[in-house]
């Protein structure tokens, strides 16, 4: 089975600062998994950066109303990703929506392609990513000791909604996905 393309979903200093209104908790275990991933995805590795648009539209309007300190521009410090992964990303890739099914991730994946999720969090930007790109016909599998949530609960929740999605998304271990790949 083809080892696919992997997408490490936004490790990003805005989600990894326990003072950030956005921390992710388990974030540092999220990032041990990642790392864990790279080495098997050499060459087919993305890496994603949410971002805040310039000028929100529709409901993010509302959304920005509530983080306004989040309204920085795309070079701002709380978007970068993390020194662990600064130097590692060959390739990123920015959006300002939580999904980062984009054509451009896409083209990367390939037709009839596999495409591998890490990232945070499980229950927004993962999860958005996971569900457009199985709708586009996508194989996706979520690593879920290379995720974190916003809290356990809604990490465990958010696996457990796309765990209903099979075959079109699977939610896999590091070591499974690790083991099937092969040496």
């Amino acid at each position: 089975m083809s080892a696919g393309h992997l997408a490490v979903i936004d490790m990003q200093r805005v989600f990894a600062d326990p003072a950030s209104p956005w921390a992710t908790p388990r974030y540092a275990d999220a990032a041990a998994g990642v790392h864990a991933l790279l080495p098997a995805f050499a060459g087919r590795v993305t890496f994603t950066r949410f971002l805040a648009p310039r000028e929100p539209v529709g409901a993010w309007r509302a959304y920005y109303e509530q983080y306004p300190f989040a309204r920085r521009p795309p070079d701002a410090e709380l978007w970068s990703l993390t020194d662990e992964f600064a130097g590692l990303a060959d390739h990123v890739l920015d959006t300002a929506t939580f999904g980062k099914w984009t054509p451009e991730l896409a083209a990367r994946t390939g037709p009839d392609g596999r495409l591998v999720l890490a990232g945070v969090s499980t229950d927004c930007c993962v999860l958005s990513t996971a569900l457009a790109a199985a709708d586009a016909g996508a194989e996706v599998l979520v690593v879920a000791d290379a995720c974190a949530g916003v809290d356990d609960d809604s990490h465990l929740k958010a696996l457990q909604i796309m765990e209903l999605y099979r075959p079109l998304v699977r939610v896999t271990t590091i070591a499974d996905l690790l083991a099937e790949a092969g040496p």
